[in-house]
């Protein structure tokens, strides 16, 4: 008898609930062994229960520590802070997974397959910020401190020498800018170095880069990079570079990884504009569930649904029209279904 698997389902908001409604039905036809706790957040969190991350929301992961979510929109005003920074801050969700590999070949690029690691809970993005008044203007200087720590460093980074090795990469590339910003990135920089030669020489190769020189080499030839380890502001850049180099951030999965939880994701926003038009493209969600089966222990269901799409894609060429095609999102589902039940 399969174990079943308590896990946390977000909807979202947008284009969410449709885009999870075609996951759902793939993961069905996969058998995955998902005992779903449905819950709110984002504009539905606060039309709801007055907050984009409801507390049942919250309990709700705590308890499951596993969760799969549409994206969320953050509602202007009221002083609500991004659902997704509190999330990563609840769970210390501190490695950003984000995979980018050619799915649809012949575009500008052919053959890409990289995964950039994102320290995902320090750096520039913790919100330490305020402004100094000068005379009549109270916004006339504006400061942002950012925070990295060695611990933190040393986490993420064990993280992505293990993800390299187990997954058979061959280079981990060490992103940073220690040449201006010496203390902030150096000492990310000097923790990869002094990891690698303490507990990965021989196992992994490692090499860094500046992240100006990276981003012209990713456009240059991204081939000649493997797995992408910086900090978060940096690899909030970096990972959506890399998305582009693959068509887009419609095939663009994300997952978030902490020592207690993890939380898979499509990183695309809620796309209102197509909103119930039935064109919307689930496909980042459904590479984004693959990793989540890979974070269960069920590798052989990811790579039947990464198959089944690359067969969806190029042998059947049903495409939404993010992709060039005239798929509606209901096609897309029902041809995917079926390539995976005939695996």
């Amino acid at each position: 008898m399969t174990t079943r698997i308590p896990a946390t389902l977000i909807p979202g908001d947008g284009i969410g609930p449709e885009i999870v409604d075609a996951t759902l039905a793939v993961l069905d036809a996969l058998e995955a062994p998902f005992d779903w706790d449905w819950q709110i957040a984002g504009l539905e969190g606060v039309r709801v229960a007055g907050d984009p991350l409801p507390p049942a929301t919250l309990a709700s992961i705590h308890r499951t520590r596993l969760a799969l979510k549409g994206p969320l929109e953050t509602p202007s005003g009221g002083g609500y802070r991004s659902s997704n920074v509190r999330l990563r801050e609840e769970f210390q969700l501190y490695a950003n997974l984000r995979p980018a590999r050619t799915i649809i070949p012949g575009g500008r690029y052919d053959g890409v397959d990289l995964v950039v690691v994102r320290e995902n809970v320090e750096g520039l993005y913790m919100g330490y910020e305020h402004f100094i008044k000068i005379g009549e203007d109270p916004h006339a200087v504006a400061i942002a401190t950012g925070v990295n720590t060695r611990a933190g460093s040393t986490r993420l980074l064990e993280f992505a020498f293990e993800h390299a090795i187990v997954t058979g990469r061959r280079l981990v590339t060490i992103v940073h800018k220690a040449n201006i910003m010496k203390a902030l990135t150096g000492i990310f920089l000097e923790t990869a170095q002094q990891l690698h030669a303490r507990k990965y020489h021989g196992r992994i190769d490692m090499d860094t880069v500046i992240i100006d020189a990276c981003a012209m080499k990713l456009v240059l030839d991204p081939g000649q990079f493997d797995v992408l380890v910086t900090t978060n502001l940096f690899g909030d850049i970096l990972s959506d570079l890399v998305a582009g180099l693959v068509g887009g951030l419609g095939l663009a999965p994300g997952a978030n990884i902490g020592t207690d939880a993890a939380i898979f994701e499509a990183v695309h926003g809620s796309a209102p504009d197509i909103t119930g038009k039935g064109v919307a493209n689930p496909t980042a969600l459904l590479l984004a569930a693959a990793l989540m089966l890979e974070q269960c222990k069920l590798g052989d269901k990811a790579a039947r649904l990464r198959k089944a799409i690359d067969a969806t894609l190029n042998i059947d060429k049903l495409r939404t029209g993010d992709l060039g095609g005239s798929s509606t999102t209901q096609a897309y589902t029902k041809a995917l279904v079926a390539r995976i039940r005939n695996l």
